[in-house]
């Protein structure tokens, strides 16, 4: 999947999207259903959508694998990411001030520890426990060392546990686009 495989069209209305959903949920209780004859934004995509307010994270959510229509995933992640557990849930008050990232993904790739390099997105997984961080990731942990420490630590592993045969490395690329 090219980085110019959504227009710049498309990403606006995947970004509305997002947004017109946490609105209705927020203002109005209800559920947003998106339609579209865009045959393309009913694929089954990966994808995560992060809210930023103030610079600051305030959830981010997603889901790897391709497992529903990408208009669909990109309305459900934005409502989930609302209700990140790590952070308290968004509140009607915050709608204006929040910014909206979308990052589409490609399929994952199974890789060894050596394999991994900046710029990929990365998945984590060793028993039950897994975890995974987005490319955008890199900008504010460009050291290798210190993206996957902090990797094992988001999946409850210790860093150690990267250089185990248990661990099992993934890579993605992602499209990634956002309000401005």
């Amino acid at each position: 999947m090219e980085q110019n495989y959504y227009t710049k069209g498309e990403q606006e209305f995947l970004l509305k999207i997002a947004r017109t959903a946490l609105e209705h949920q927020l203002r109005r209780g209800e559920k947003f259903e998106p339609q579209t004859v865009n045959q393309k934004l009913w694929e089954k995509r990966g994808c995560f959508v992060t809210l930023r307010r103030q610079g600051e994270l305030r959830g981010c959510i997603g889901l790897l694998e391709p497992v529903e229509a990408l208009l669909l995933a990109i309305r459900d992640n934005a409502l989930a990411a609302a209700r990140d557990p790590r952070f308290t849930p968004v509140e009607e008050f915050e709608l204006d001030d929040l910014k909206i990232e979308v990052s589409i993904l490609t399929p994952l790739e199974k890789i060894s520890l050596a394999d991994i390099k900046a710029g990929d997105g990365i998945a984590i997984r060793r028993g039950i426990n897994s975890a995974t961080f987005l490319p955008q990731v890199w900008e504010e942990l460009p050291k290798k060392d210190d993206f996957l420490a902090a990797l094992c630590q988001k999946a409850g592993l210790d860093y150690h546990q990267c250089q185990d045969e248990e661990m099992e490395f993934f890579r993605y690329q992602a499209i990634i686009f956002f309000e401005n």
